[in-house]
């Protein structure tokens, strides 16, 4: 047994499941979580706000695969934080938040105290999968355990642990470090998979649809999809999850009516790590028709949203280990689709999804195209709640593997993408990573240039400025509404990149903004690159 406070057991906990990188901002109450980060080989990085924190830490954890880690301090600090929780928590990604809490025998009543509020945890456990309020230091080693565990067994979402002041700051004997133990993922049940494989071998017009929860098959899914001919449609989350280029691929095309009316018709329908939920659709339940594989960590969602048919419970690798290699041939006694008629088909939805939308993402695809044409094929693309991107870049930017494209889906938080560039730029240094925003959600973390000039990493943010919050503009005029508080004074971007100690540019050509990415691509610190509204397509 080995006296520790309870600032070096929890540091020392995180150091030992592998943390080697934290985000926060120091504060009165966390001072003794700081005083062991570099003992114990963590890193740190300060964002400017702590809501900062949390979008970098998720932007770390999805493009490493390791849960991203925030520390914050009492009060206002875990509150800021909050919004950052609820976009971890819809798009399933695991970002441990650790704060101080409350002395242990701190009275129901108020007192006064610095930061007090009535209860974290309660306020937490509505928007974390867990608030873990620990009552000793030796508790916090297995809370932590507990933690990582649950990110390794269980659908991966935030979790929170509270140590009370008393306890930071206080040594007490604890034994050795108590680690997440080593987890092996079960499998489907044995029926269920020969009834999906059986359902899939004699399929006339399959389909996949992936989603966020089917990265870690992918492989396994495009081979699956070339061993059918079933075109591959993705959700937000589940962009290049399989390439982008491949002819199967239909792209970010859920939302698409043609691509809804397709789905309706197909006869298997094999969809992986996805809710088909109203912020995939944007539209409620699709209407199907033929027989629905649900592939899922979490059993929940087997009944939730649209039931499955045929419910394949379990991680998503083991599950399509398991089941590409029990689908054979179609049978039937019909020709399996050839590989140019399944290529067409795709064809054919692709250009019916852009048709659809053709005069309204007229003024974005010129300058994406710039953009690919510019970037590496394992670049890392984050994104916000803007009309530039979820009109934009999702449909028309591919990307494919190892290239990662995030986006903040279901919260459909702003403010997301600079804040996870600069934790995605902090775990990948030497890789590409380029920031897509609008004018309205970049300055609710426009203050994060700060990090990223102090990083003196070379990290382009671009800008596509409407003036203002062009999507809820555009609603209040469909709504025949005079529009209100969407109109932002103009603000120059790039000298306030500038005045943060980066750079910055505006461009009105798509030729312009390949070049003035290419020269932020190794420019140190952050690179602003406004592109206005009435630019030149």
């Amino acid at each position: 047994m080995t006296p520790l406070t309870g600032g070096e057991a929890v540091v020392r906990a995180l150091s030992a499941h592998g943390t080697d990188l934290a985000f926060g901002i120091p504060g009165t109450h966390n001072l003794e979580i700081y005083r062991h980060l570099g003992r114990y080989g963590i890193r740190h990085v300060t964002p400017r706000h702590e809501q900062g924190a949390g979008y970098a830490a998720d932007g770390y954890a999805r493009t490493t695969g390791r849960p991203g880690v925030a520390i914050t301090t009492t009060g206002p600090a875990l509150l800021n934080i909050a919004a950052s929780v609820g976009q971890a928590y819809s798009d399933s990604v695991p970002l441990l938040v650790v704060s101080p809490g409350m002395p242990l025998r701190h009275p129901r009543q108020p007192i006064g105290l610095l930061h007090e509020m009535p209860s974290q945890t309660e306020a937490f456990r509505h928007i974390a999968a867990v608030s873990h309020r620990v009552s000793s230091v030796a508790e916090i080693g297995p809370a932590v355990a507990r933690a990582f565990t649950l990110f390794r067994t269980e659908r991966p979402r935030p979790v929170h642990i509270e140590i009370p002041l008393d306890l930071l700051e206080t040594p007490e004997p604890v034994g050795e470090v108590r680690l997440a133990p080593p987890t092996v993922s079960a499998g489907p049940a044995p029926d269920a998979l020969r009834e999906a494989a059986a359902a899939l071998s004699s399929a006339r017009r399959p389909a996949l649809v992936l989603g966020g929860g089917a990265r870690a098959g992918g492989a396994a899914c495009l081979s699956l999809a070339e061993r059918l001919g079933a075109p591959v449609v993705t959700t937000a989350n589940g962009k290049a999850v399989v390439p982008e280029s491949h002819p199967l691929s239909l792209g970010v095309a859920l939302h698409s009516p043609s691509v809804q009316k397709w789905l309706a018709d197909c006869d298997v329908l094999l969809a992986v790590g996805t809710e088909l939920a109203e912020s995939d659709l944007w539209s409620g339940p699709p209407r199907l028709n033929g027989t629905l594989i649900r592939v899922d960590l979490d059993p929940a969602q087997m009944y939730a949203g649209v039931p499955a048919d045929i419910a394949l419970v379990g991680d998503a690798g083991v599950v399509l280990s398991l089941l590409l290699p029990a689908v054979g041939q179609r049978q039937g006694g019909f020709p399996p689709a050839s590989e140019d008629d399944t290529a067409s088909t795709a064809a054919e939805l692709r250009g019916e999804r852009d048709t659809e939308t053709a005069e309204r993402d007229a003024r974005w695809r010129p300058f994406l195209t710039a953009i690919r044409s510019v970037l590496a094929p394992d670049a890392v693309i984050t994104s916000d709640s803007a009309q530039c991107c979820y009109y934009g870049a999702l449909p028309h930017l591919p990307v494919d593997p190892p290239g990662r494209y995030l986006h903040p889906t279901g919260f459909g938080t702003l403010g997301y993408a600079l804040p996870a560039a600069v934790g995605a730029k902090a775990a990948f240094p030497d890789r590409q990573v380029v920031a897509l925003s609008g004018d309205g959600g970049f300055q609710f973390s426009v203050q994060e240039l700060a990090t990223a000039a102090q990083l003196r990493l070379p990290l382009p943010v671009i800008v596509f400025d409407n003036g203002g919050y062009g999507e809820i503009r555009d609603e209040m005029a469909a709504r025949g509404d005079e529009p209100t508080g969407v109109d932002l004074s103009s603000v120059n971007l790039a000298a306030l990149a500038r005045a943060y100690g980066g750079h910055g540019t505006q461009v009105t050509t798509p030729d312009q903004l390949g070049s003035a990415l290419r020269e932020a691509l190794t420019a140190p610190g952050p690179t602003v690159i406004t592109v206005p509204e009435e630019a030149d397509h």
